[in-house]
Formats: C-alpha cells, structure tokens, sequence
C-alpha cells in the first residue's frame, strides 16, 4: 500500500512537473511573439495601423517649437483613434527629434503605447529659399546634414523609426521654389540602402521619397526620365500624394453637379461630388501603378499624402469650386480610410491638427485647415462619432477637453456646406 502511495505521489511530481514545463514554454512563445520586432514591412498596407501625417505647431510661426510635453498630449490623442504611424517632414527642426523621444517615453509610461515614425527629410535644390538664383539641376549644400541626422535618428530610435523618406514633393515641378531632379533623390536614396546593406542602417528599415503621383510617373511624359526608373527601382516602396481638393480648381474633371444630378437632394449631391472626387485619388495612383508595371517595376505603393481642408477664403471656397467645409472634409476622410483598407495601401491623411504656420499671411487660407482637429484641440465633423464613443475621454489639448466643432450641433455645421457649382458654371468660369 505504501508503495502504491509512493507510486502515485511520484506520477503526481512528474506531471505537474511536464505541466509547469509546458506552461511556462508557451508563455515564452507568448512573450517572444508580443517582443517580436516590427518592421515597415509589418505595418505599411496593414489596416491595425492607421497612419497620419503630423505636425505638432500651434502657433503661427515655427519658431515655436512643440514642447515635448504637448508632443505626448498629441500622441495620446491619435494613440486613442488608433493612429500608429505618423510621418514627418524634416528633421532640422527640434520636432522630429523631440516627438521621438516623446513617444519613447509614452512607451515607457503606457503599458501597450505603440507608435512608429516615417521620418521625412527636406531635400532642396541650390539656392532654395534665398534671392540667389535657383538650380534646380545641383542640390543645396544643406541635404546632406539633413540626410546625416535622419541616419542618426534612426539609429538611436530604431524601435521607432521604421521608414526614412528623401525628401517632401522635391521632384514635382510646381514646387518652383525648390524642386530637385530625380537623379538627386536617387543619391541620397542609394546611398541609404548602401547603409542598410553595410549594416550602418537596419536592414529591415524601408527607403522611399514622397512625391506627387505626377513625378512618380503618373503624369505628364517630362518625368519618365532614367533617373526616375533607377529611383523607382532602389525604393523599398512608392510614397505618392494626391489632391483632388487642388484639382476642384484646377483641373475640375470630376468636379459639379452632373446632368440630372440637379433633382437630387442637396446632401446626395455632395455625396455623389466627393465619391467622384474618391475614384479620381484613386485613379491618381492607379496611373502610377500602371507605369511602374510598364517599366516592369514591381513594388508596394502607399499614398504618402492626401487630404481635403475643411475652409478657404479663396479659390476652394464661397467665391470658388465651393469644395472645402468639414461636412466634405469628412465624406472624403471616411472615402479614403475605406479605399485604403480595400486596396492594402497605408494612407499617410493629411493631416492630424490644423498648423497655422502653413499660411501665417493669410489666416484663412486653406493650408491651415487640413487638420482633423482644429488647434485648440476640437473634433471636426470626421470624428464626432469617435467622441460620442468616449475614445477622447480624459485626453487635452491645450488644456481643452477633446470635444465638437460646432458644440456639436449638425444643423449649424450644414449651414455653413455649400453645395459643388453646376458642371456648366464651372466651364464658364474657367
């Protein structure tokens, strides 16, 4: 009997033993799976990361600098509609850097903060910016102590930084007062994956420039040149903006209440307007893709940017294409996120808050309305629904709680939404 005892008592061990064992090896693949490292690779095109063009300034000049501590306000505040990867713009200013260290320390103090960065750099051409005569052939003497802090950067956040971009609109030729040819962005692109493959750059962080869908080959035939096949080729993927906003103005092919459009209501007119202007975004990137599959090029494309002010005092305003208020800033917002998830393409929304910087001279110019949030921190119409949800709950800007435009009230918001002019209007006024 007492065997017996002993018997069972030592099954007793062993199986608990194996237990405990098998317990603890899968908590071990649990923790090695939530440590993994995540790559550019892991998060562009997927939709648990929403992604958002940032600029932290409030003020009318950039002088000012977002403290670190209203850097982490902002992050808490995209953190809680789901953002998880910004993109930035240059890293001369303190900002870029700053936000950085914003989000490592959020991760330090957040169990779960998760937050990654496409970090921008400027590039210009010689001369950019000053009264000297510009040549848009040489690059300025400044790119590259820009392209030297960006590597330096991502290797002290490389937790973080998981994209470096060459350059904001630097091809694109409307950029008259500083544009670069493709040969330069190529350089500097080569000479980063050179980097990654010495090892003085992770292996896993992605090259790309950021640029009009025109100058990637989307558009008129002056920019299917060489260089731009090489820099398609050494990209890790496509970064390409699109404005059909601008194009309400500009080049309003989609733009107007159509035919017997007139006997609809007036809110389905807008709807059917901004589903226009959707499958023209669209369209925008789809002609980029289709010359990359000319060139035999086979590589992801993101839209890097792409947005649609919620005012303007000019030409996309009341005395314009009628096209900017946050009724249609909202319908065109909800358009892309949907298009975006469909097509596996991140989509850099631009932007997060109004920057009142972009257009100081003209306070409501449409360069300062792009935002989501407005400066002091309100909801425009795209994310009332997140604050009824409470997602904002808790969260400041500026010291403000996080609530509506128009104190919510839909009735007034309509009010101030014009409806897009008649196709024939258009056509006159040209």
């Amino acid at each position: 009997m007492r065997k017996s005892k002993q018997l069972l008592v030592t099954i007793l061990i062993v199986f608990l033993t194996v237990s405990c064992k098998n317990k603890q090896s899968k908590q071990s693949t649990t923790n090695q799976q939530s440590q993994k490292k995540v790559t550019a690779k892991d998060i562009l095109g997927n939709s648990n990361y929403l992604a958002i063009s940032y600029g932290g300034y409030r003020k009318s000049s950039r002088d000012i600098q977002p403290t670190i501590e209203e850097l982490k306000e902002d992050m808490r505040i995209l953190h809680a509609m789901n953002i998880r990867i910004l993109r930035t713009y240059n890293v001369q200013l303190a900002q870029a850097s700053n936000m950085l260290k914003a989000i490592r320390e959020l991760k330090k103090e957040i169990t779960g903060f998760e937050m990654y960065v496409m970090l921008g750099t400027w590039i210009d051409c010689e001369n950019a910016w000053t009264d000297q005569p510009l040549d848009h052939h040489k690059e300025s003497e400044h790119n590259a102590a820009e392209i030297a802090r960006a590597i330096a950067l991502a290797n002290e956040y490389p937790e973080i930084v998981k994209v470096i971009s060459v350059g904001n609109e630097a091809m694109v030729k409307w950029a008259a007062s500083y544009f670069v040819q493709p040969d330069v962005i190529l350089k500097w692109v080569m000479h980063l994956q050179d980097l990654k493959t010495t090892g003085d750059l992770s292996k896993d962080l992605w090259i790309t420039s950021s640029d009009n869908f025109a100058s990637w080959g989307g558009g008129e035939s002056q920019y299917h040149v060489e260089a731009l096949e090489k820099l398609m080729a050494a990209v890790d993927y496509v970064s390409a903006h699109t404005y059909p906003m601008h194009d309400t103005h500009y080049n309003p092919v989609f733009w107007g209440v159509f035919g017997n459009e007139t006997e609809l209501s007036s809110l389905k007119r807008i709807e059917i307007a901004m589903n226009r202007a959707t499958d023209y975004a669209a369209s925008q990137i789809d002609s980029v893709a289709s010359y990359m599959k000319r060139l035999g090029i086979d590589k992801p494309i993101h839209v890097g940017e792409t947005g649609w002010a919620s005012a303007s005092n000019r030409q996309y305003g009341s005395n314009g294409s009628k096209a900017t208020d946050e009724y249609k800033e909202a319908i065109y917002y909800h358009n892309m996120r949907v298009w975006s998830d469909e097509t596996k393409r991140s989509c850099f929304y631009f932007e997060a808050f109004d920057e009142p910087w972009k257009d100081a001279q003209n306070i409501g110019g449409s360069e300062n309305y792009f935002g989501l949030f407005t400066v002091d921190g309100k909801a425009k119409y795209a994310l009332w629904d997140l604050v009824d949800k409470g997602v904002f709950d808790g969260l400041t800007r500026n010291g403000n709680p996080i609530t509506k435009t128009y104190n919510g009230n839909k009735e007034a918001l309509l009010l101030e939404v014009e409806l897009p002019p008649l196709k024939n209007e258009i056509i006159m006024n040209q």
